[in-house]
């Protein structure tokens, strides 16, 4: 007897939410493949505008943040077993995979299994969210530089790997994800550092989305404008000064 083939995994970036901000690479991975495992976040809900969903095993491996999810370790091990077993399979993730979606960890386990793995970029919503409401993360005469940061962590966490003075004094514009749990100790340190309280954001839940709320305020009131608008995840906040500009903005 034979062993089956093994198929390249596809690990495909979803993009910021809307499902039509997929790739049409990723959109023809989903097309192909026969199992298909996906996060809570990019085009998951609206797959049926994607691919065949009758003809499609689905596997849900969200990791919901700060709630009970899948581990890291058991999604490794389904993309291994259904690889193995022959079929054709996809990852799904929001976003780009290799920006904060843990992406090249299930590489490593996948080329670890002798496991070859097919990365189809997405469209990080670090950069796409802002530019839907019309933020450019650069601008010229204004800004060269931007930063996209984790605020997954609060500053002064042991685990965090972030200097938040640079970040304060680096005149770059910050765009953060995963951090609306943490926006009050992140804005505080960044005023420690130096950045004023004046500081234009915009903070933009649900991107891309039919349900996108955007909210514009000064650093020094951002935590207490996104308490007072029961802001949730996901959502990104952008703090620069371009973060006063918009659409029709001159």
């Amino acid at each position: 007897m034979t062993s089956a083939q093994i198929h390249p995994v596809s690990l495909i970036g979803g993009g910021p939410g809307a499902w039509d901000l997929i790739t049409v690479r990723g959109m023809r991975a989903l097309q192909e493949a026969e199992v298909i495992l996906t996060d809570h976040l990019g085009p998951t809900p609206q797959l049926d505008k994607l691919c065949d969903i009758s003809a499609k095993e689905f596997i849900d491996v969200s990791k919901l943040p700060y709630k009970k999810s899948i581990t890291q370790d058991k999604i490794n091990e389904l993309l291994i077993e259904h690889a193995r077993s022959g079929r054709k399979v996809a990852r799904l993730k929001g976003g780009d995979p290799f920006v904060f979606g843990r992406g090249f960890e299930e590489v490593q386990a996948l080329a670890q299994a002798s496991i070859p793995t097919t990365v189809i970029p997405g469209v990080t919503s670090a950069i796409s969210v802002p530019a839907g409401v019309g933020i450019p993360v650069t601008q010229r005469g204004m800004v060269h530089g931007f930063t996209v940061v984790s605020g997954h962590l609060p500053p002064g966490h042991e685990k965090s790997l972030l200097d938040w003075n640079t970040l304060a004094q680096s005149g770059a514009t910050l765009s953060i994800i995963m951090g609306v749990k943490n926006a009050r100790s992140i804005a505080q340190a960044l005023q420690d550092g130096g950045l004023a309280g004046s500081t234009a954001c915009a903070i933009i839940q649900e991107g891309t989305l039919d349900t996108q709320r955007e909210f514009r305020c000064e650093l020094a009131q951002l935590a207490q404008t996104m308490e007072d608008n029961n802001v949730s995840s996901p959502a990104v906040y952008v703090i620069g000064e371009v973060a006063r500009l918009g659409l029709g903005e001159a």
